[in-house]
């Protein structure tokens, strides 16, 4: 098999850039950010690594960080993926959520804003979040992770920091 093209996922940062995370984004063509930066150094430093595709999070208040929008479709190593910060349970999708993935048919769904892991292939779609990579909150993990692009194949990882 091929080496796939890989794509680093991440996900409410809140401000704070893990001194790891530039060797383990070291080999990704492009960097996923599902919103809640905290702040536009994050962004920036993320830059450095990787292209960076971003949406706003709640959190981004800052005048700099509005200009990312709440989602976008995006199309990458021909895979159509919807990047959202806030979409719910997968299982139970609101209205708005479902129309907009009904009109776009997206392939994979990158959400943040519950810090849960979550990899689930649910009606032919991989919705991935990739968790919490910012000051760890509750008690769940703080992570990341990846999309590996194969040849007519996405397979989604998420690692611990």
């Amino acid at each position: 098999m091929c080496n796939p093209s890989i794509v680093g996922i991440i996900a409410d940062t809140h401000g704070w850039f893990d001194p790891k995370i530039p060797k383990l984004f070291s080999q990704v063509d492009h960097i996923l950010h599902a919103g809640d930066f905290g702040s536009l150094e994050v962004r920036n430093k993320l830059e450095l690594i990787a292209p960076v595709i971003a949406v706003r999070g709640n959190v981004d208040k800052d005048r700099l960080l509005r200009k990312f929008l709440p989602q976008r479709y995006i199309q990458l190593f021909n895979t159509t993926i919807l990047l959202i910060h806030i979409l719910g349970n997968p299982h139970s999708l609101s209205k708005d959520v479902l129309k907009s993935i009904n009109e776009i048919n997206p392939q994979v769904v990158v959400f943040g804003h519950s810090h849960i892991p979550f990899l689930k292939q649910i009606n032919n779609i991989l919705y991935f979040n990739p968790g919490s990579a910012g000051p760890k909150r509750f008690n769940l993990p703080r992570t990341i992770g990846f999309l590996d692009f194969f040849p007519g194949e996405v397979k989604g990882r998420i690692i611990n920091l």
